[in-house]
């Protein structure tokens, strides 16, 4: 089969359905922004962990498949209107609640997932292409088996089915990543995935600015907040000099799988260190807890930011000593904060990691 085309326009119904995932990503965040005894209560952290998943994981299958099949079709547009509905329905069907009660939903979770394998369904009847047929059948299959376990785990509402609706989410988002062989059949446009992905990241990192906005109150305001905002900033900036800069976009043959992978470190890392930003300056946070939650987010964003050197440009893909930088200073600040765990240096040593990485960073396109 051809390739297709090196570009494709992010359209304004792809940017409209992002909004929903700007108030999930809110919603969901707010799972683990209260403490429990100093801590995230375990319950809280795998309902987050879990929610995440599944949201992420249908914002991903929608966008592939938009950037394989869509055509801004009122089937296209109408499927996207209803897939919002479930979503925002969804969105507040888990607020204060754990992983034993999520009967709401799972059952909102399955009607999505039915929803998005109506569209895979549509393009295997509408097609006479057997590459497109493989290709929709494979996500029938895994969207049908999703939505079983969903309503299974919804209806049944016990142990048994949080259980199975568990397990299933789990076995369905990793299994796009073994449809390589015959997804490569019918490349994905990558620019436009990439363009899609980019603009996830940047709705996280709105949280992240709202979460730190209580430092920039005229009560709150000092040295410290600035330093706060460069942490974010810095974050930020290497996450685009990665994507905006290093990155190759007029890639081709590609399945988009590694890219959509790596990315799952990137989102849940930058929530943790949302959340631990704010937690960094409440009395009656374990400090311990907050400056680990911290750097493990901070690891799980540098090593996404790694995975991604494999769509570098050729110029670009060494960088053994970034790696090396990443992986020291976080190790070096970790071990300082540890052993003195105060507010003061926590937003001192994380800014100068911080700012550190980005500067290696960026130094690449300084580089001859």
């Amino acid at each position: 089969m051809n390739n297709p085309p090196l570009t494709k326009r992010v359209s304004m119904i792809e940017l409209f359905y992002d909004l929903i995932f700007a108030y999930m990503i809110s919603q969901a965040t707010g799972l683990i922004h209260h403490l429990d005894h100093g801590t995230i209560s375990a319950s809280s952290f795998f309902t987050f962990f879990l929610v995440v998943i599944v949201f992420i994981n249908s914002w991903m299958v929608q966008s592939v498949f938009t950037n394989r099949y869509g055509e801004s079709s009122w089937t296209d547009i109408s499927l996207y209107f209803a897939n919002m509905m479930v979503l925002l329905y969804m969105t507040n069907s888990f607020s204060d609640t754990s992983y034993k009660d999520m009967r709401v939903f799972f059952i909102a979770a399955g009607i999505l997932s039915f929803l998005l394998l109506l569209q895979y369904l549509i393009i295997f009847i509408k097609t006479d292409n057997s590459i497109d047929k493989k290709i929709s059948s494979v996500f029938i299959y895994i969207l049908l088996f999703r939505t079983a376990v969903l309503l299974i785990g919804g209806f049944l509402n016990n142990t048994v089915g949080n259980f199975i609706a568990i397990i299933g989410v789990l076995i369905s988002w990793i299994l796009p990543s073994f449809t390589t062989s015959i997804t490569k059949n019918h490349p994905i446009i990558f620019s436009h995935l990439l363009e899609r992905l980019t603009l996830l990241i940047i709705i996280t990192f709105g949280e992240t600015i709202i979460g730190i906005a209580d430092y920039f109150k005229p009560s709150t305001f000092s040295i410290y907040s600035i330093l706060i905002f460069l942490i974010v900033a810095g974050l930020f900036f290497n996450y685009i000099t990665e994507f905006d800069h290093l990155i190759e976009e007029k890639r081709s043959g590609e399945t988009g799988n590694l890219l959509i992978y790596l990315h799952y470190f990137i989102l849940f890392g930058i929530s943790l260190i949302t959340v631990s930003l704010k937690f960094i300056s409440e009395e009656k946070a374990d400090m311990i807890f907050a400056i680990s939650c911290l750097y493990g987010g901070m690891l799980l964003f540098y090593i996404g930011l790694t995975i991604s050197n494999h769509y570098n440009q050729k110029k670009y893909q060494k960088q053994t000593s970034i790696t090396l930088t990443y992986l020291i200073s976080l190790i070096v600040g970790y071990i300082i904060l540890i052993m003195n765990p105060t507010f003061s240096l926590i937003t001192i040593i994380t800014t100068i990691v911080v700012i550190l990485n980005a500067a290696m960073k960026v130094s690449l396109l300084y580089t001859k």
